[in-house]
């Protein structure tokens, strides 16, 4: 059941749900470290095979410090996704204020080559913390 942090967009035909987490165990509250888990699913509603390339994270503090990461694949991998499948991970991101937002794009290619970007919808960081 979606919650209101997460996140949900198609482009293409490419469906990117996005489900954060709080990780009060990893983190360290009086040190301002908030660790958020977030888990993936991309799923391919299209009629052809598609490859991710790359990652662009766009993050947003509470204080409104932008950080821009990009890089190859997710959690080191390239994977094709083909028509009815979904590939699925989950990966982690540091804060230091109790909230942010997170959101960006990933670049696929088609077998015959075009590339194109596919929307990763902005989704909430927000800690559950007990001040």
């Amino acid at each position: 059941m979606p919650t209101p942090t997460d996140s949900v967009a198609v482009t293409r035909d490419i469906r990117v749900t996005v489900q954060p987490t709080y990780e009060p165990d990893h983190s360290e509250p009086v040190e301002n470290r908030y660790i958020f888990s977030y888990h993936v699913t991309i799923r391919n509603e299209g009629e052809g095979p598609v490859t991710l390339l790359n990652r662009h994270w766009i993050i947003i503090n509470g204080e409104g410090d932008r950080e821009e990461v990009t890089g190859p694949g997710v959690v080191g991998f390239t994977p094709t996704i083909n028509p009815g499948e979904e590939f699925d991970y989950s990966s982690y991101c540091p804060l230091n204020t109790v909230f942010g937002t997170m959101e960006g794009s990933y670049g696929m290619v088609t077998p015959q080559g075009e590339s194109f970007e596919v929307e990763i919808g902005r989704f909430y960081l927000v800690a559950e913390t007990q001040l």
